[in-house]
């Protein structure tokens, strides 16, 4: 392959382990969270104000943690997404 030959990515792995990432992150860190705090329903967890605040602000360090220092995320690595430069 020559330099005029780029390797073509498929995007649609960036986009889906942005989202997997995003769900997996807040369900995870989110039932986690709500069990500290007492929080859990028969349904799972039901979270406003300050502590939904607070698993927000988790979700987002949760991608800038993994992103900056580990390599990327737990799904970008699954699904061979490259790293964030």
């Amino acid at each position: 392959m020559d330099a005029s030959e780029a390797k073509v990515f498929p995007y649609w792995r960036a986009v889906g382990s942005f989202l997997l990432d995003f769900v997996t992150s807040f369900l995870v860190l989110g039932y986690l969270f709500a069990f500290m705090i007492g929080q859990t329903t028969e349904a799972g967890f039901r979270l406003t104000g300050l502590p939904a605040f607070l698993v927000i602000v988790l979700v987002v360090a949760y991608f800038v943690v993994f992103n900056r220092f580990l390599g990327g995320t737990i799904w970008r690595r699954i699904l061979g997404v490259p790293p964030v430069r």
